[in-house]
């Protein structure tokens, strides 16, 4: 056990890393050729930019994963409220619009990139959410 007192999953090797860089920065070259914005979410700088976040993950069970920033206004009021407490059957329409943005562009990113040439998949949604997995690319 570590000494933050929780066990961190087994790094991958260090060629299944460069392999997965190097499929995240297809991923991103892709998505800009079709007039996306995109960056790496793995990497420094702001977090919360708008627009399609790519992280290529360390570990030995990881991957590459594409989901979808709104801007920050949009995305601050759906959470606001979600904190808040919602009514599930009937969400206010702020967070059913944050939610339809996402779902609708989530589909997009898969189309486009199922296009370009990669293989992707939705991963389980109750360990990654609305990410999208991306398992390889055929130019």
């Amino acid at each position: 056990m570590a000494d933050h007192g929780f066990d961190l999953p087994p790094k991958a090797p260090p060629e299944v890393t460069a392999e997965r860089n190097a499929l995240a920065d297809e991923v991103c070259r892709e998505l800009a050729r079709a007039g996306l914005p995109v960056h790496r979410g793995d990497r420094e700088g702001p977090q919360d930019r708008p627009g399609a976040r790519v992280y290529a993950t360390p570990h030995a069970e990881g991957g590459v994963y594409v989901d979808w920033n709104t801007d920050a206004e949009l995305a601050t009021a759906a959470l606001e409220l979600f904190a808040r407490g919602i009514d599930y059957a009937d969400p206010p329409k702020v967070v059913r619009h944050h939610n339809t943005v996402l779902e609708h562009m989530q589909a997009a990113l898969t189309g486009i990139l199922v296009s370009a040439g990669f293989e992707v998949e939705e991963p389980d949604k109750h360990g990654h959410g609305s990410m999208i997995r991306v398992r390889t690319f055929r130019p």
